[in-house]
């Protein structure tokens, strides 16, 4: 046991859950994806701004995963040892410097490296959020604390970036950009105000070295086809989402992006509150339906220009597969490696896929067309839920 562990301050026991704090969490979570995804709205009127192509443009989302999935494992086990709340501030402070360069800017060099920069802070900030949240509660409460912690994904994804684009459109690109590093700084101010600083280092079993940190995760049951499940989930669900508005245009109904996304933000919406309240207790069953609802939704999108009702039908079902998705992940994940040390590979793993989910999709379209991207989400999700219902003993148990 190390002194951090000493010094740690008291978690709650009672029944109340630490709200302002898991809440401080929600919103780095919320702020980190949505900075992610936000060019993807604005690309027309950034393309024009920085006088390069909107393929070019779009390389701004490509260095933020990628500086994301890079930098996660090296800096967290860089920083391990330092007081996580002033990881998380410092995290949230690359982000809010990154966003207000961007937003006095026009030199497109410029916002690659600020939003480099931008991404390796929310690298920080993914691989400490789930362990945070559950460091702050007894193991009783841990899920359905992780589950409010990790909402902010979904949420972001669902709603964030529509309300992104409507400033962006409204305003300028250069002020979306603003208002979100400003909101980096009132989170900045939440943050030191309701969470406790934690110690670095944890140690739930004695030090065995770095050579047994990496055989938990490599020869721990369960570990690989969870990391395996959750990359197919998220990979299928990237080469989809990434290009949302072409597919709804492929059904017939192009001026109704923004109600398809709502659609999917509020499924997605109540598939967190049902994940937290009952992570703790129906984890498998959570995730397996999860799975098992992103593959309906593909399936139910390939027949889309049939009527176009059905791309609402299947944004429902997407929603409700995909909004917990990340608290099932990584409860399993910490369970089945008995340690929150495998936060940071599977951040760098979820990352990846946005990149190679856009990646596949862009290539798909152009030579197969739109219409291939959901077959291609079910031809991958397929196998990941055949893995989640049979990986009944170690990595999704009852």
């Amino acid at each position: 046991m190390t002194t951090d562990d000493l010094t740690e301050p008291r978690i709650r026991h009672d029944e109340r859950l630490p709200w302002a704090g898991l809440l401080a969490l929600f919103f780095a979570g919320f702020l980190s994806i949505l900075n992610e995804t936000l060019p993807a709205g604005l690309l027309p009127d950034i393309a024009r701004a920085l006088d390069v192509t909107e393929a070019v443009a779009g390389q701004t989302v490509t260095v933020y995963a990628l500086a994301t999935a890079v930098s996660a494992i090296p800096l967290s086990v860089a920083l391990r040892r330092w007081n996580r709340r002033t990881v998380l501030v410092t995290a949230l402070a690359a982000f809010v410097v990154a966003n207000l360069v961007i937003a006095v800017t026009d030199d497109f060099a410029v916002v690659l490296a600020a939003r480099t920069v931008a991404g390796v802070g929310a690298g920080l900030i993914w691989t400490n959020l789930a362990a945070y949240a559950a460091r702050l509660v007894p193991p009783s409460k841990q899920g359905r604390a992780m589950s409010i912690a990790n909402a902010g994904t979904p949420v972001a994804l669902s709603l964030g970036l529509p309300l992104g684009t409507l400033l962006g459109t409204t305003t300028s690109w250069h002020s979306t950009f603003a208002v979100t590093g400003l909101a980096g700084v009132a989170t900045i101010v939440w943050v030191l105000i309701a969470l406790p600083g934690l110690p670095g280092v944890v140690a739930t079993r004695p030090p065995r070295g770095e050579r047994a940190r990496r055989d938990v995760l490599r020869g721990t049951p369960g570990v690989f086809t969870i990391l395996a499940v959750m990359s197919g989930f998220f990979l299928a669900h990237n080469v989809l989402y990434t290009y949302i508005a072409p597919v709804v245009d492929e059904a017939g109904i192009a001026s109704q992006v923004e109600w398809v996304l709502l659609t999917f933000g509020v499924a997605a919406f109540a598939s967190i509150l049902v994940t937290g309240v009952w992570i703790d207790r129906r984890h498998r069953h959570l995730t397996v339906a999860g799975v098992l609802l992103l593959a309906t939704a593909f399936l139910v999108l390939g027949f889309a220009t049939v009527a176009p009702v059905l791309v609402y039908l299947a944004a429902a079902l997407w929603g409700l597969g995909f909004g917990g998705g990340a608290t099932w992940f990584l409860t399993a994940g910490f369970r089945a490696a008995g340690s929150d040390s495998i936060a940071a590979v599977m951040v760098t793993l979820v990352n990846l896929m946005i990149g190679v989910g856009a990646l596949v999709g862009g290539a798909l379209i152009g030579n197969f067309g739109v219409g291939s991207l959901s077959w291609v989400s079910l031809a991958v999700v397929v196998p990941a839920a055949v893995a989640t219902v049979v990986a009944r003993r170690h990595a999704f148990p009852r």
